[in-house]
């Protein structure tokens, strides 16, 4: 099973739900008369959902994570995938791959010194100074020796201190 999927999520709901059916006595289940009022509250499908529901709220904390932990273990299945945001997983074999899967989009991004002509090479430096905020020194050896010298940053920042490295006459490259 797919870490992150939906049915993931789902069967670890599931399995809260199966695992509250045996924290409540039996007592809960026979008889005509419910647990739980339902009141004002959402209405469920059963009066044991609404059993289960009401059983969970008692417990602690702790009593909460080693639940969370023994259904993990039980199921195979990781709890931490949040169902809002998760995708079904697709059955594997069936298809003809005509949905590949996608690279993740590139979100840091790095900037390298190309080419500084010697008639630019001050307003350069001004430049690197500003974007980079280091020292004339550290400035003036990465003009004198141009390479990588902004990393891991995000694309509009680098795409503003390239658009200004430019201006001032420099060769760069957002890598």
């Amino acid at each position: 099973m797919a870490r992150g999927s939906r049915g993931a999520a789902l069967l670890v709901l599931a399995a809260v739900a199966c695992t509250a059916v045996l924290l409540l006595p039996p007592s809960c289940f026979v008889g005509g008369s419910p647990l739980v009022s339902r009141g004002n509250a959402v209405a469920r499908q059963s009066e044991k959902v609404d059993a289960i529901v009401e059983k969970l709220k008692e417990l602690t904390l702790l009593e909460a994570s080693e639940l969370v932990s023994a259904i993990e273990e039980t199921f195979g299945v990781d709890a931490s995938a949040s169902a809002g945001a998760v995708m079904m997983a697709a059955p594997g074999g069936g298809g003809g791959g005509e949905e590949e899967e996608k690279a993740p989009e590139k979100t840091e991004f790095d900037l390298v010194l190309k080419e500084v002509p010697k008639d630019k090479k001050i307003a350069i430096l001004k430049v690197v100074r500003g974007i980079t905020g280091m020292g004339l020194k550290d400035a003036k050896g990465i003009v004198d020796n141009p390479g990588k010298f902004i990393e891991g940053k995000p694309k509009d920042y680098c795409e503003d201190a390239k658009k200004q490295l430019e201006e001032a006459g420099a060769t760069v490259e957002l890598v």
